[in-house]
């Protein structure tokens, strides 16, 4: 399995392999597509009960959701962790797969801003919902539409397509 190289992605969306929506050729990289932040969050409440992990728990009913005004930040305290999205909404078409992967200069901040899961499969049709957790030492003001994190494609051998329980998510949906 090959990593496309950025004329690879520019073809594969001339083609309609990918497709991503709204689209910013400025944002593609040598190797890689950098996405930005949705002003869409979710916010865990503080809760003193076990939370039972399991197929059938659900985040949207320990978390609040809250939209960001225009030109502010979402504040991310040290240990705390918040739920984002993507602006983009990206779609793979067959034979494709890819990784979402935070941007390093973030990183150093003590900002991960997607600490598991980045593995997205073949078929996927959705905004990415990102688990950003602060590390380091000081609150982190965080600020929709930056380039948050970077996706990674990679070509597939096979004709799979994802078809599980986030499928098809969006801000609205989130």
């Amino acid at each position: 399995m090959a990593v496309l190289g950025k004329r690879a992605i520019l073809e594969a969306i001339e083609q309609g392999a990918i497709t991503i929506t709204p689209f910013d050729p400025q944002l593609v990289g040598p190797a890689s597509v950098d996405l930005t932040l949705a002003p869409s969050f979710r916010v865990f409440r503080k809760v003193h009960a076990v939370i039972e992990v399991g197929e059938d728990t659900d985040y949207r009913q320990l978390t609040d959701k809250i939209t960001v005004p225009d030109g502010g930040p979402i504040l991310i305290m040290p240990g705390e962790t918040v739920l984002g999205i993507t602006r983009e909404r990206l779609r793979l078409g067959p034979g494709l797969c890819g990784w979402l992967e935070g941007r390093s200069r973030f990183a150093r901040l003590g900002l991960m801003v997607h600490i598991s899961a980045p593995f997205m499969g073949p078929g996927i049709d959705s905004q990415q919902v990102l688990e950003m957790s602060n590390f380091g030492p000081a609150p982190l003001a965080v600020h929709p539409g930056t380039a948050i994190c970077q996706f990674v494609f990679q070509k597939l051998e096979g004709t799979e397509s994802y078809a599980g329980r986030f499928a098809g998510q969006t801000e609205d949906s989130f």
